[in-house]
């Protein structure tokens, strides 16, 4: 894999994504779902711009409480939710040390300690990861020896190497001056009496995994026992979470229902900020809340498509049956597609076309001959797809109010379907 170097921030010296690592599955880490840095209590300025950017949903912070007091914590918004969980029950002074100190052995008992008295505030972190929506950040001071500790429990619940754990261990080093002259100006230019510190040799990493295993048969029999009763559940859920699809997994599809309210608004304002990245002038994040869902549930059908029947969202779609303000008046012979959506971050090449797909079938199977689509008439490059996908132009430029302030021109496509020899399935 590609080196995870720190992320570009001035004042985050060791902020980095998890993504990239291949799994004993022959997976992948997704990436931009999961990030370790130092103290976010730093953010500030073009920093924090950057760190919006980035869509995380969740915050844990593994410091003690005497540190958040002194350095503060990162700034609240309703973007993300915070966690406090200080794992790390029995503090000491790295930076007092004496020069004698073995860095590997010494912070290897460390990690020790905190994996022994931790184990509650680790569960929960661990569970945290699973169970919130969205990517995940996890900090301690400099994002080294807890966030470090706690790195290598979910990636090798994750299937990743031990070799590829160490390494990422490592990669603080990366950080280690400018976390060292941050050391020195909250001390009065002053230098750590321990040479180790803010260092990351990959020695410190291999010791502690093989202490942990030499103590509990594996890692990965330690971190079952952290997680208790609930560890096969979580485990399932980490790696739907954060593990890339295989690529033979197949998609299901099943109706949304009320519980999917939000994931469809989280669907359709995700894809409206990628159009908007694109220069596509067309959905508006934020312009269509629950109500409209809610509504398009009771007048007609909307479609969740999941990377296997438990697995995460992948995309969705509306399905009407009849489209007046753009086709106006026609027979009951066509089914309506709208709003076909894919979350980029979950669904692989083709998913699209396969929800479109789908979409067709259930038309057929309602014994209706058509289905009908349209797009801006200024969105060429959709229209193409369409065409791609076995739709034929009807109209280049049809004006329709869509209903959200403005009548716009759009191009209406359809295709004829073949009869389904099982009018009645669904799905």
């Amino acid at each position: 894999m590609d080196k995870n170097i720190p992320l570009p921030f001035d004042r985050l010296h060791n902020f980095r994504d998890l993504g990239g690592y291949a799994t004993d599955d022959g997976r992948t880490v997704r990436r931009g779902r999961m990030f370790r840095s130092d103290s976010l209590g730093k953010l500030r300025g073009d920093d924090w711009e950057r760190f919006l950017a980035l869509g995380i949903r969740t915050v844990i912070d593994l410091r003690h409480p005497w540190e958040i007091e002194a350095k503060g914590r990162i700034p609240e918004h309703p973007s993300f939710a915070y966690h406090h969980l200080g794992i790390e029950h029995r503090p000491y002074d790295q930076a007092g040390l004496g020069p004698e100190v073995e860095t590997g052995p010494f912070l290897a008992e460390r990690y020790m300690e905190v994996a022994e008295d931790g184990v509650r505030e680790l569960r929960r972190a661990l569970e945290v990861i699973a169970a919130e929506d969205g990517p995940v950040v996890f900090h301690c001071t400099s994002g080294k020896d807890r966030t470090g500790l706690l790195s290598a429990v979910v990636l090798d619940l994750l299937g990743v190497s031990e070799a590829d754990i160490v390494a990422d261990f490592a990669l603080t080093g990366l950080a280690t001056e400018r976390l060292l002259a941050d050391w020195r100006t909250d001390h009065g230019g002053g230098v750590p009496a321990w040479p180790g510190y803010g260092r990351a040799p990959g020695e410190v990493m291999s010791l502690f995994l093989s202490a942990l295993a030499q103590r509990h048969g594996s890692v990965r029999n330690y971190s079952s026992q952290v997680l208790g009763p609930d560890g096969a559940r979580v485990v399932s859920a980490l790696r739907r979470k954060l593990l890339e699809p295989a690529p033979d997994t197949e998609l299901s599809f099943r109706r949304a229902d009320e519980r999917d309210l939000s994931e469809l608004v989280r669907l359709r304002d995700a894809a409206a900020e990628w159009q908007a990245a694109q220069g596509i002038d067309q959905w508006k994040p934020g312009e269509l809340g629950e109500e409209h869902f809610r509504a398009r549930l009771e007048d007609g059908e909307v479609w969740i498509a999941t990377l296997a029947p438990d697995g995460p969202v992948a995309g969705a779609w509306e399905l009407w049956w009849e489209d007046r303000a753009a086709w106006g008046h026609r027979p009951p012979n066509a089914g309506y597609v709208h709003r076909l959506m894919t979350d980029r971050r979950v669904a692989s090449p083709g998913t699209g076309r396969r929800m479109l797909a789908a979409a067709e079938r259930r038309i057929a199977a309602t014994g209706r001959e058509v289905c009908r689509l349209d797009c801006l008439a200024s969105n060429p490059r959709l229209r193409t797809y369409y065409e791609a996908a076995g739709y034929t132009v009807v109209d280049a430029r049809r004006p329709k109010d869509g209903g959200l302030g403005g009548v716009y021109d759009v191009t209406l496509l359809e295709k004829q379907l073949r009869p389904d020899p099982e009018p009645a399935r669904e799905l």
